[in-house]
Formats: C-alpha cells, sequence, structure tokens
C-alpha cells in the first residue's frame, strides 16, 4: 500500500486506466451537489487564494495485465468514483468553454493509437460518459442519466472566468490510497464503509461474478431478477432489523442462499468453514471462500442457482404480511409475520429452501402450522433462540427434512434438549408468570387473535400486526387512580402480575396518558372526546367479553391468563 497527497495531474496522466467497476452502481450527483462543488471550485481558482483544496480520499487498487494489454497501468477506483466524474465532466466543459482541448485530452484522454477517456466508467453510465469525454464542440443534450444532467448544469452555470483549468489540475488534492493487486479486497471494502461509503454484500458480489466481457450474463441472470425495473430494485432494497443490524432484503436472501449451499453433503464443507461462512458482516468474502475452495473457482453454475432462488424468494419473503389482515390458515403469510414481527429471521433459509425444495403447497402449509406452534410455544415460555440457527440450517437443511413427519421427528427428538418442544403445562404457566417484551406480547396476542376471531360477528376486519398497540388494563402507574388495600407482599404481586399476558391487550390506538392510568371504568369509555378500551377494542376477540366486567384485578387477570392459554393450546397444539 501506499499513500500520499495526490494531484488531479498525478491522478490523471494519459497513460494509464482508472476503470470504476463495471456494474457499480450509477453516478448519483445531482444539483445540490453540484451547486455546492461549483462553489467550492470557484472558490479555488479565487484571485490571491493559493492554498490546496482537499477532496477527500481517492482509493485506487492495481490490476492485473499481462504484455497484450494495450495499457499495462490499469488502476481499479475502489473510492472516488462521484468525484472523478464530476470533476472530469466539469473540466471537459471548461476546455469547451475555452478552447483547451489539448489540455483535456493530454490529462484525461487516452493515447490515440488506444483511444477513448482515462476514466473508464460503469456499464449504467459509459455510453453517456465517453460521448461528452468525446465531444469537439458544446452540445445541446438531453438525457435522465445524471452523468448528462451534470453536463447540461455545467454547461450553463461554469463561468470561464471564474475557472481556470491549470488551477483547478494542480490545487485540487486528494489523499490518494494506491492498493497492490494482491491486498485482500475485503479489508479495502472495510475502509470504504468506515469512511461512509455504503457498499452492500449484493453490490460487492454483482462486481465479483460479472466483468465487462459478461453484459448478456448480467443482464439475464443479475439484471432482470435484481434491477428490472423500480418495483423490483425497491423490494431488494427494502431494510429490515435482524438482531441488531438493518439489513436489505437482497443481503438477507444471499445469506440465506449462502446457508442452503454450504449443507449441500456434495460439497462436503468442513464444520470449522461451515462456521466462519455464517458470519453476516463477512459474506462477501465467504462467498469468494466457498467457491475459490468449493467449486473450485467455478462462478457460473453458482449464478444460476442464485437466479432460481432469487425469484422463488421474492414470490415468498415478505414483510407486506404484517400490513395486512393475517389469514386463519397456516401458511407463508403467517410465517412471514413471526419472522419480521418477532424478530425471527434466522428461519429464513430453511424457508426459502422449504420454498423451492417441496412443491406440494399443503406440506409446505402442514410445516408451517408445526413451526408456527414450536416457535410460538418457545417465544411463550421464553426459550433461547441462540441455537436456532444450527437447527434451521445444519440440522434441518443438511438432512433434507422435507416433511411434517421428519420436522416433527427432529424437534420432537427426545435428545434435542436445547431445542424443544414445551410441553403444555409449561405454556399455561408461562401465560401466568412471563413478562415479555412489548414486541414479543402483541404478537403473542395477535396470532392468537387471528386464529380465534369469528370474522362473521364483527363488521371491521382485523387489520395487520404491525396496527396495534399493546395496552397494560391495569396501568404500571396504577397506584394513582386504583383502589388498593393490601401489605408489600401483595403490591409487589400486582406489579409484576400487570406485566403478565392476562393484563395485556392489543388495541388499534395508544391511549391518551390521562386514560391509560386512568380508573377501570374511565379507561374502558373514555372520557370527553378522548376514546377508551371499547372504543379501541372493538372486535377484539382476546378481550371483548372482560370490557364488561365491573372491576379489573387480580383475580380476572388470572382468569384471562386462563382463557388465552386455552385458546393458545388449542391454536399452537402440539
Amino acid at each position: 500500500m501506499d499513500a500520499g497527497k495526490r494531484t488531479l495531474n498525478e491522478i490523471f496522466n494519459g497513460s494509464r486506466i482508472l476503470e470504476v467497476p463495471f456494474f457499480q452502481r450509477a453516478y448519483v450527483w445531482e444539483k445540490a451537489q453540484w451547486e455546492r462543488f461549483l462553489t467550492d471550485i470557484e472558490y479555488v481558482c479565487a484571485p490571491g487564494n493559493a492554498n490546496a483544496y482537499f477532496m477527500g480520499s481517492l482509493i485506487l487498487k492495481q490490476q492485473m495485465t499481462n504484455a497484450s494489454d494495450p495499457v499495462g497501468d490499469v488502476r481499479l477506483v475502489v473510492d472516488g468514483q462521484q468525484r472523478m466524474t464530476t470533476l472530469s465532466i466539469l473540466l471537459k466543459v471548461l476546455s469547451l468553454k475555452t478552447g483547451s482541448h489539448k489540455k483535456f485530452e493530454k490529462r484525461f484522454m487516452l493515447d490515440e493509437d488506444i483511444g477513448g477517456p482515462v476514466l473508464r466508467h460503469s456499464f449504467n453510465d459509459e455510453k453517456a460518459y465517453n460521448h461528452i469525454m468525446e465531444l469537439t464542440t458544446l452540445e445541446d443534450m438531453q438525457g435522465s442519466d445524471r452523468v448528462t444532467q451534470a453536463y447540461c448544469f455545467f454547461k450553463q452555470n461554469a463561468d470561464p472566468q471564474k475557472l481556470n483549468f491549470d488551477t483547478i489540475c494542480n490545487r485540487i488534492v486528494f489523499v490518494g490510497i494506491d492498493l497492490n493487486y494482491d491486498e485482500d479486497e475485503q479489508q479495502i471494502f472495510d475502509t470504504i464503509n468506515s469512511l461512509g461509503v455504503r457498499l452492500t454484500t449484493a453490490e460487492l458480489l454483482k462486481n465479483y461474478f460479472f466483468g465487462r466481457e459478461d453484459i448478456e450474463a448480467y443482464k439475464k441472470d443479475w439484471l432482470e431478477i435484481f434491477e428490472k425495473d423500480e418495483e423490483t430494485r425497491d423490494y431488494w432494497d427494502q431494510e429490515i432489523t435482524t438482531g441488531r443490524f438493518r439489513r436489505t432484503y437482497i443481503d438477507l436472501f444471499f445469506y440465506a442462499f449462502l446457508m442452503i449451499i454450504i449443507q449441500d453433503a456434495a460439497y462436503k464443507v468442513s464444520t470449522e468453514d461451515k462456521n466462519q461462512y455464517s458470519k453476516l458482516d463477512r459474506l462477501f468474502d465467504s462467498y469468494k471462500a466457498f467457491i475459490k475452495k468449493y467449486r473450485h473457482g467455478d462462478k457460473s453454475a453458482i449464478i444460476k442457482e442464485i437466479r432460481e432462488y432469487a425469484i422463488t424468494f421474492r414470490s415468498a419473503i415478505s414483510e407486506k404480511p404484517l400490513q395486512e389482515e393475517l389469514p386463519a390458515e397456516a401458511g407463508i403469510s403467517r410465517i412471514n409475520a413471526i419472522m419480521f414481527a418477532l424478530d425471527t429471521v434466522t428461519l429464513v433459509p430453511y424457508v426459502l429452501y422449504l420454498e423451492k425444495n417441496v412443491a406440494d403447497l399443503s406440506v409446505r402449509n402442514e410445516m408451517y402450522a408445526f413451526l408456527e406452534t414450536y416457535l410460538m410455544r418457545r417465544l411463550v415460555t421464553r426459550q433461547t433462540t441462540k441455537n436456532y440457527n444450527h437447527l434451521f440450517t445444519e440440522r434441518l437443511i443438511l438432512n433434507q427434512v422435507r416433511t411434517k413427519e421428519d420436522l416433527a421427528q427432529a424437534i420432537l427428538d427426545k435428545d434435542a434438549s436445547v431445542n424443544r418442544m414445551p410441553t403444555d403445562e409449561e405454556v399455561s404457566e408461562a401465560f401466568h408468570t412471563s413478562v415479555l417484551t412489548n414486541r414479543y406480547a402483541a404478537g403473542v396476542l395477535y396470532l392468537i387473535e387471528s386464529k380465534i376471531r369469528n370474522r362473521s360477528r364483527y363488521a371491521t376486519q382485523l387489520l395487520g400486526i404491525s396496527k396495534y398497540s399493546l395496552e397494560h388494563l391495569m396501568p404500571k402507574k396504577w397506584r394513582n387512580n386504583w383502589i388498593f388495600e393490601g401489605d408489600n407482599v401483595l403490591v409487589a404481586k400486582r406489579d409484576r402480575e400487570i406485566l403478565t399476558l392476562g393484563n395485556l391487550a392489543i388495541i388499534t390506538q395508544a391511549l391518551n396518558a390521562s386514560i391509560r392510568d386512568a380508573d377501570w371504568e374511565t379507561k374502558k369509555v373514555g372520557k370527553g372526546n378522548l376514546g377508551g378500551l371499547k372504543k379501541y377494542a372493538e372486535g377484539i376477540e382476546t378481550l371483548s367479553e372482560y370490557l364488561d366486567e365491573p372491576v379489573w384485578n387480580e383475580e380476572l387477570i388470572y382468569k384471562r391468563a386462563d382463557y388465552l392459554a386455552q385458546n393458545a393450546l388449542t391454536v399452537w397444539p402440539v
């Protein structure tokens, strides 16, 4: 690695190629950034100003070349694409306005026998960028791409009286970092991320799988699947929370796909490598290592598998069920709700595996019903989720578990102590004792509600799970408005019981603070124009019959916990 101060004269010298990764994201700067940039450049060129102007870092990586290559020095632009593009377009416009063609060509165009710009651009912008670089006169241009729009902006706004070509090339300074071709690429991208440039696993993989010679394969196996249109891009770019991190669907897909293929017995992936490959923060590195070690460097076959699994992923995996009425019938909608509303995305690889490899919908739905029972019983009884990754990938996928019978056998195995299925007695007890997070408690109540709700009885439909708030029927601040006679032991007992499921309910809108902590009667009916439980719990089967109770106390909390437990055992039977 070599690092130091670099001017434009040193970066662009006409005898080497600066290559933007061919399938890198398109140039994205727009008017607000061009305006600020132009103001800064005018300041650099202002009379009396002799100071250098720092424009951040530029990271270039040496590429392998051979004797037949027309240029022996090719550098990959790892960081700096946006600024290099903007500077070269501005200087091209300035050279056309001032007749400085030779100055521009000396730095920014390759020798005549090679031809073309020094900055070799990406697939998305190459055509528009090259056209601008090869102009001999200023032209009127139109286009929706940002490269063309940048040219039009500078054509209209760049004032030759305020700008000087040589001053810009001499005084704009970068911290240049030049890397050898054999330096660890993952470390390079980690460095970029630390500088605030966001690169997803998908972007890294796209440029790993495809090069300038692979355009047709890229269009068929990547563009068509991940970037076909705005709707497609929006789907894959959606972000979800996975543990402490935010991940896009496309990154979640690539993680799930890798977890599936490394369990294929044909590749005999070692346990040590499986553990390494399962690290989300090293996903790109894991793909490269797996393909090199277990696929003999063959990228083409795995690209075909990625295409097939990605189509399945998009048709099955979605947070959309969180916004809609959840069906009572077991299926992918309920599993999606559990995965995304209750942060159980460790299940995604196994669900993707089933969707791809179990053709019979009824068989899949039987398995999803059993998985729901298993997951919700464990959630209610507060069992650990730490071993789920091992269970759903290394056990179920590795052993090709594709039927309910095999799934039940794997989970109900008497030796499966860590991942065991909670008993009816444990589930019933948990409704009286478990203290869950608000998110989990609301999920439990909603999933029961969606199963037992008599849809013909209520005029209002059940909303999506994300539309409900969790309410404590007896408020945490019960001391303010609730009469109670008892010693400290009973007070402590009440403080704990109000946190359990028997005292919790889902309602369509959070109550006003003055209602939330009011006495029971006020809390039910509200006051003034402030609604109460009866207004916001209309049609909620798991609560409605208790809203006519004249009092609410520990006895009724216990009674309702029993009611919920009985329904849970019906909804989630072993």
